[in-house]
């Protein structure tokens, strides 16, 4: 099934990322990022990058924005699309991290991202990251581990 937005919903959604951003911690790469979700219950959450000098534990603005709607809506939230702003020109795709992590919870989910100005991307998350898994499907195998049949190749 095809997710549309209107017109406005897109703005808004590139609008609430755009003022997510600025209240990004981003003290080390100077690039502050925000996003927005809009979940299939109508409701938009939105999230910033938070940097840490052990930079593994830093955490993207889409996963901060995705974590926020499951901390208010529960396991069962499903995202219908996530919008991605930067303060810079030039639009910036979510990392793979993110993408598994879009996918989990909107298989199906429009994705938009763009720069401080310019054309904005449209793509879906089964596009984004092809070889996604996540809990829909979900099996358990013999062994009882639930990415084994994945794994295995089948």
């Amino acid at each position: 099934m095809a997710i549309t937005l209107a017109a406005e919903e897109r703005e808004q959604m590139l609008s609430a990322a755009r003022a997510a951003f600025k209240n990004a911690h981003a003290p080390y790469s100077n690039f502050r990022v925000g996003s927005a979700v809009l979940t299939e219950h109508g409701t938009l959450y939105s999230g910033c990058n938070v940097e840490n000098a052990s930079f593994g534990l830093t955490v993207c603005a889409e996963r901060n924005a995705i974590f926020a709607a499951v901390a208010a809506e529960g396991s069962g939230m499903r995202i219908r699309a996530i919008a991605v702003a930067t303060e810079r020109d030039g639009p910036c795709a979510p990392c793979g991290a993110c993408r598994q992590v879009i996918f989990e919870f909107g298989p199906g989910a429009l994705v938009l991202f763009r720069g401080r100005s310019g054309t904005v991307r449209r793509w879906r998350s089964s596009v984004f990251a092809p070889w996604s898994f996540g809990w829909h499907q979900r099996t358990v195998p013999n062994n009882g581990h639930p990415l084994a049949r994945r794994n295995a190749g089948e």
